[in-house]
Order: structure tokens, then sequence, then C-alpha cells
């Protein structure tokens, strides 16, 4: 009776878990964008996405999967501590069981190895926002060969990829080398105060030369930089990036310009 009602309250606990969990992480996210900060902010934008009604959609089916993801092992943690509570109110020597079926749980260990990266691995690709459902990616398999499609879903373990073909089931751990064809470059504008009037490609090679060095390894260019003179002496380049700037890397490359421009 009492073994029953521990099961009967897991199974409660971990319902009532996802719906609270999954209210705490959009509370999280809400938060997150609104301080201008977090996880959930830093996107790139996609093609085909004018509106901020679909982009709070593709938001919101992150946070919904985030969550999902981390229920899921929650729920699995708290079905192994009511099992092993089952076990002592029934008497039973768990820990004779779990020793007996040893070989069996390193079968489960060495099968579950997969698993679980390919679960880390789409909660990094949710976290990150590496693609989303609508996005076309491409891809290597592990034979080498180009594959391409349109992400229908991103799941626990495998994301669902539409082709020509059909739906393909692609475990997300295979995604090493992907390439978001939906996504568009962010441009941000800077501006750099100089006393005299360098050249303008001079300006711009010295601003590429910054990228990738020391608190800036991770910002990178796409296309070429434009630049143009201001009325008030400034000059205004217009740099296209991968993702958006944080607001000390933009500092960071404005300092640094103006410092080897006037070094030069």
């Amino acid at each position: 009776m009492v073994a029953g009602l521990i099961v009967v309250g897991t199974w409660l606990l971990t319902r009532v878990n996802g719906l609270l969990l999954k209210w705490f992480v959009r509370h999280l996210a809400n938060r997150a964008l609104s301080a201008g900060g977090g996880p959930w902010r830093v996107r790139s934008a996609r093609l085909k996405e004018g509106s901020t009604t679909i982009r709070e959609q593709r938001r919101r089916q992150r946070v919904d999967a985030a969550s999902k993801m981390v229920n899921h092992l929650v729920s699995l943690v708290m079905w192994i501590i009511s099992l092993i509570v089952v076990f002592h109110v029934i008497d039973v020597d768990a820990a004779f069981y779990l020793s007996s079926a040893g070989f069996l749980g390193a079968a489960v260990a060495i099968g579950g190895q997969h698993k679980v990266n390919d679960y880390l691995t789409g909660l990094l690709v949710l976290l990150e926002d590496r693609y989303g459902v609508g996005d076309t990616i491409e891809w290597e398999s592990p034979v080498g060969t180009e594959l391409s499609g349109l992400v229908e879903y991103v799941g626990i373990f495998t994301t669902r990829v539409r082709d020509a073909k059909g739906s393909v089931h692609v475990p997300n751990s295979q995604f090493n080398m992907l390439r978001n064809m939906s996504q568009e470059p962010v441009v941000t504008t800077l501006r750099i105060r100089v006393d005299d009037t360098p050249p303008m490609h001079r300006v711009e090679s010295t601003l590429k030369d910054l990228a990738g060095s020391a608190g800036l390894t991770e910002v990178l260019f796409i296309d070429d930089i434009a630049s143009y003179r201001e009325v008030t002496g400034e000059i205004s380049i217009d740099v296209a990036t991968s993702r958006p700037l944080e607001p000390k890397e933009i500092d960071r490359l404005i300092r640094r310009a103006e410092r080897a421009l006037h070094e030069e």
C-alpha cells in the first residue's frame, strides 16, 4: 500500500514539477530579455523573420523545449529515488539486485553514452540558438556526405529535418559541422574619433586586424567593412558579424582602433 502511494506520489510530483519548471524557465528568460542579457537574448536574425510575433514564437519554442529537456532529467532522478525508497519499504535489498545486474548496468551505460551526448548537445543547441524550427541547415554526415534540409522539430535526443525525399531524424550529436543558411549577419555601426584624416582603406584594415585579438577572439567579420566620414569628423564603420556584438566588445574595438590609428 505504501509502495503504491510512493509511486503515485512520484508520478504526480513529476507532472507538477514539469509545469513549475516550464513557468520558472519562462520567467528567467523574460527577466533576462528585459535586462538585456542572458542566453535567450544572444541570437542571430533570421531570413524572412520580420515580425515580432514570429520572433516571440521562436523564442517560446526554444524555452519550452529547454524546460522539457531539464524536466526529463529531473524526473529521471525522482524515479530513481522513488525506486530506492520502494525497495526499502517492501524490505528488499536493492544493493543485492543492483550488484547482480551489474553486467546489465554496464551494457546500459555503454549504450547510453550516445544518448547522453545527444541530450547535452540538444540542450546546448537551444541555449546557444544554433538552429531552430524553420531554419534551413547544412551539415556533414559521419561518412562525409553534405546534407541539407529544413528543421521541423528539435527534440531531446534527435532533430527532425525535412529534405526533398522526406523527413530525417538525426541524432543531435551528429551536428558537429553545421551551417545555418537562415541566419543573417548582424550589422553594427562603430564610430571612431581620430585627429587626422587617415585613408578609409587603412581604417578598414586596422579594424580587420583587431578581430581575433585578445578579448575579441569570438568576433567574426562577414563580408566587407564599409566606412565613411561624418560631418562631425568621426569615422563611421559598418561591420557585419555572425552574432550581435556585446557592449564590451564594441568598446574594445573602438578603443583599440583609435589607439592603433593614432600610433600609425
